[in-house]
């Protein structure tokens, strides 16, 4: 057999082994943090109602996001059941997605790069020479990538339908915009339309980010390469605005019609532009914060992104070669969320994850620069140290924070270990390097989330305590929650909590309340109650509290009035 067929049989076998990883153990742990157990419910809830239009939260209109997300829950939420695994598929999907666009955008400069008519010399063609490959490989293994696609939340989602739009601007403007479409003065609209399709479905995605975000990096490569836009892409404004119009009009026309103002006021107003301008949400962060976000989101390969801006000095910035077109676009993919977001006074991590993919790009323009010119042993053997420091740094983390054996602690960091050694010592291997280190990567995540994931996971979420009450008898009795509010219950005790006129659970501030509660209802309340407060409820004489079940930060505490 052929070393090329070997090769391209090892490629397929990888890649097939990360999307068996991808969709694998989604539900390995409960859903957490304040917004997945969220959307999760906003799903089930509107499957339950079959409606695919309104969103409602514990009964009441929830208008914080668009409905891109809520249908693939719905999606799985039919064909598989209600699960955790369920409300992660369609992230876990998209993530897979956003690598095949990131693919095709690297196969499409490495393809033209080849092409006799755009060709200045044999090394320009043997440096492209998996591009699209590396590419793919660097955005799977990248730590954003990993767990945003591992999560119910918008911002995986709204990445890979930007990606998508991008993915089609780009190569329409590298086959039929660029230097080739030129030369021969013919042009498709097929990629056109795919870039105006996606444009509507990121804002079925996550609202008007949908829109700023691609014109905005569209328009910055346009400046950046002193260009003026195409005159077939100025034409196609007059049929695409409109197609990408009706594209969203599936949700936000419905939407419309039924809520009016309502949904214009809160949708667009408040979690738009009153996010955007005022800390109402209360996610203020310092004005480069989304610079160390990003130092985080490209792990491990955080060096070789700092090697390429580095080489940025070297750009053809006016350049006509698909590879020029490339760098400067992913510049301008990189430039335009950074900066806009940084303005934003409510910053979360997530808001830039649609980056990522051309972080990866120009990731796997360094690497096959490298392997090429046979070059990038001191970036290799940086990036050896961020391995061996990410893997010192996990196995603290496991030892101080889980109740893993150090036999579990070591299994996890040494794929990191072993692999950064390698690069420190030996870069010259650069080969074998270059795909040992996603690898290694993939290996530990894979035994992280096996081994100390639901251990990490289980004390931020109330699943198991509700499970527990279930299993004593009290699976129909109202939630309530003292001095705390917990989201994952909004999921795992639907129609159980209790919801204040403005959408949010209601939190109880005195044991009053709770009493008040369980006299209403004639019967047992199950109370939510941070452990250091069990007391007040437990040595309160005329009612009887029985301590059910904790862990560790929260406990539930069946009450009932004697």
């Amino acid at each position: 057999m052929q070393p090329s067929m070997l090769a391209k049989r090892g490629w397929l076998l990888l890649f097939l082994a990360i999307v068996v990883f991808y969709l694998w153990g989604l539900g390995a742990f409960p859903l957490v943090g304040p917004d997945e157990p969220r959307y999760a419910e906003v799903a089930r809830e509107m499957l339950t109602r079959h409606d695919l239009i309104t969103p409602t939260l514990g009964g009441l209109p929830w208008f914080e996001k668009p409905a891109l997300l809520y249908w693939s829950m719905m999606a799985a939420y039919r064909l598989l059941g209600v699960s955790e695994y369920t409300a992660r598929l369609g992230p876990a999907i998209c993530g897979l997605l956003t690598a095949v666009f990131v693919y095709w955008i690297g196969k499409t400069v490495e393809s033209s790069q080849a092409a006799p008519s755009l060709t200045d010399s044999v090394e320009t063609v043997q440096r492209r020479d998996g591009l699209g490959r590396f590419s793919a490989l660097v955005w799977l293994s990248s730590v954003g990538a990993i767990v945003f696609s591992r999560g119910a939340s918008f911002d995986i989602v709204v990445t890979m339908t930007i990606t998508g739009a991008l993915a089609c601007f780009l190569c329409w403007h590298i086959r039929y915009a660029g230097s080739a479409g030129e030369e021969t003065g013919t042009t498709k609209p097929a990629l056109l339309f795919g870039f105006y399709f996606f444009v509507g479905l990121s804002l079925l995605a996550k609202g008007l980010i949908g829109i700023v975000i691609p014109f905005g990096v569209i328009a910055t490569f346009w400046l950046l390469k002193r260009e003026w836009p195409s005159r077939r892409f100025l034409q196609s404004l007059l049929w695409g605005g409109p197609l990408a119009i009706a594209v969203a009009a599936l949700w936000f026309g419905p939407m419309l019609s039924r809520h009016g103002w309502h949904f214009i006021d809160q949708f667009i107003i408040q979690h738009h532009f009153a996010r955007f301008v005022s800390n109402k949400y209360h996610h203020p962060a310092p004005f480069y914060f989304y610079v160390l976000v990003l130092i985080g989101l490209a792990l491990p390969w955080t060096i070789f992104l700092g090697a390429s801006l580095f080489a940025s000095r070297r750009w053809r910035w006016r350049g006509r070669m698909p590879l020029d077109d490339l760098q400067v676009f992913a510049f301008a993919w990189i430039l335009v969320p950074m900066v806009f977001f940084s303005f934003s006074e409510s910053k979360l991590t997530a808001y830039i994850l649609p980056v990522l993919p051309a972080v990866a790009l120009l990731i796997g323009e360094r690497i096959t620069c490298f392997q090429r010119a046979q070059r990038g042993d001191l970036v290799l053997r940086l990036t050896g140290v961020l391995l061996i420091g990410l893997g010192a740094a996990g196995g603290w983390y496991l030892v101080h924070h889980t109740l893993l054996t150090r036999f579990s602690i070591g299994l996890n960091v040494l794929p990191l270990i072993l692999i950064g050694l390698s690069a420190l010592v030996q870069p010259q291997w650069r080969r074998s390097l270059l795909i040992l280190i996603p690898i290694a990567v993939l290996v530990s995540s894979v035994i992280g989330l096996s081994r100390a994931a639901p251990g990490v996971a289980r004390p931020e979420s109330v699943r198991d305590l509700l499970a527990m009450a279930t299993a004593r008898g009290y699976g129909s009795a109202r939630v309530v929650q003292l001095h705390t509010i917990e989201r994952t219950a909004e999921f795992y005790a639907a129609g159980r909590v209790t919801y204040r006129t403005d959408g949010e659970p209601m939190k109880f501030e005195g044991v009053a309340q709770v009493i008040e509660a369980a006299r209403h209802d004639n019967g047992p309340v199950l109370c939510l109650v941070p452990t250091e407060y069990e007391s007040q409820l437990t040595s309160l004489p005329g009612i009887e509290a029985v301590v059910l079940a904790g862990n560790g930060r929260v406990s539930l505490v069946a009450v009932r009035v004697r």
